[in-house]
């Protein structure tokens, strides 16, 4: 039975969520799924590389011999044999990562949520690079901090800029390992320095390390987790090495905050999906990662190559950007007089896409800025789609 002329309900929507903005990237990609778009747009990782007869022969061993526990609810903490192959992958020699300091998430974005919930209060200092990842942006929105920007240079963050900006500030949430947006790399000696800065103000230090993995040379630098693991909140992911369809990644932290994060998550999902994880520790336990990232590097290597180049012989002089030695991105810098989120019309309308860079800054947007993405792009649309823009970006000189 239906109700007859109801009153239309006036939703009293909490302050929190009247201050939720939807991700300039994820609106960009609804455009690009056009099939004429050539998209720079996304941070995708390329289809090419997912394993997917291994998932496929990993799902169908894992239901059929242990079929009632994948189907099972799982404790929180995650999938205890898959967190024993985190710790072990993480340990190095002289620091040991135990299985206790890690919880399994559903995505490492919801580990930065978590890390929002449980360390930052409305008006708390959060220190950001200059740009960062605008996924954390978001998800510490939502608490409400007062974002500070750290300055960074050609080379990533500053260390030495820190500690004007620290006192009170809760977290200071860094990728140092190919970064998005910009690609850029923090030297060892950098790494050591701000470490070092970290502990000595007592600030707590997230190391976000998505891309670490897919150094074009096959030499991941080492992580800060390992040169003072009481003070340094590490995020991984096997988004990028896998397949980001499973929605998996870890967060390693001291046993005191990895608790209460744990008690986070047991109220926001109970725990993350055990079939998904007693998949991925079946394709991982038997060093799958050693014969597949390889293959990753490789391709990402070939196609950022292909649009370097092409970018060096279409881009105007008055255009620089990064030269990535890993990961998914070249950041680009226009000349000061021209608005990336006007160009991007003008792209669109030429049928590339990309990101502008304004989105990306927690404080003073630069928006002759942004952000090239080519792992998903074969190499002739990627001659295109730059020889496109470079001809879009001329007209504007």
């Amino acid at each position: 039975m239906k109700i007859e002329n109801p009153n239309p309900i006036q939703w009293q929507f909490s302050e929190r969520a009247q201050q939720l903005q939807s991700s300039a990237i994820r609106e960009i990609l609804k455009i690009t799924q056009r099939p004429e778009i050539i998209s720079f747009a996304g941070g995708l990782p390329s289809p090419a590389t997912f394993p997917v007869e291994r998932m496929k022969a990993a799902y169908d061993k894992v239901l059929s011999e242990n079929g009632k526990q994948a189907l099972q609810y799982g404790p929180t903490d995650g999938y205890a044999p898959l967190r024993e192959w985190v710790a072990n992958y993480l340990s190095t020699e002289g620091t040991t990562i135990v299985p206790e300091q890690i919880l399994m998430v559903s995505g490492s974005q919801q580990a930065l949520d978590l890390l929002g919930k449980v360390l930052i209060d409305e008006g708390s200092r959060v220190l950001v690079e200059t740009p960062s990842y605008l996924g954390a942006l978001q998800a510490f929105s939502v608490y409400r901090p007062e974002f500070q920007s750290v300055e960074t240079d050609d080379h990533g963050l500053v260390p030495s800029s820190i500690e004007p900006l620290a006192k009170g500030a809760r977290l200071l949430y860094s990728l140092p390992n190919f970064q998005n947006p910009t690609g850029r790399s923090l030297s060892i000696e950098r790494r050591l320095e701000l470490v070092e800065t970290c502990a000595r103000l007592g600030l707590p230090l997230i190391e976000d390390d998505p891309y670490g993995a897919l150094s074009y040379k096959g030499e991941p630098m080492p992580r800060m987790l390992s040169m003072n693991p009481d003070g340094v909140i590490y995020m991984g992911s096997f988004s990028k090495v896998l397949t980001p369809g499973i929605r998996l990644g870890y967060v390693v932290a001291p046993l005191p905050l990895v608790r209460r994060l744990e008690l986070a998550k047991q109220a926001a999902d109970l725990h993350t999906a055990t079939l998904t994880q007693m998949v991925v520790h079946e394709v991982v336990k038997d060093g799958f990662l050693d014969e597949h990232i390889p293959t990753i590097r490789n391709l990402y290597a070939n196609q950022c190559q292909v649009m370097l180049d092409a970018m060096a012989e279409q881009f105007p002089e008055g255009v620089t950007w990064t030269r990535p030695e890993g990961g998914m991105f070249i950041w680009v810098t226009l000349p000061k007089h021209i608005d990336a989120m006007k160009l991007l019309d003008q792209a669109i309308a030429a049928r590339v896409a990309f990101v502008p860079g304004a989105p990306f800054y927690a404080n003073k947007p630069e928006t002759n800025t942004l952000r090239l993405s080519f792992v998903t792009v074969p190499p002739e649309r990627i001659r295109e789609g730059i020889a496109t823009l470079g001809k879009l970006i001329k007209d504007q000189m």
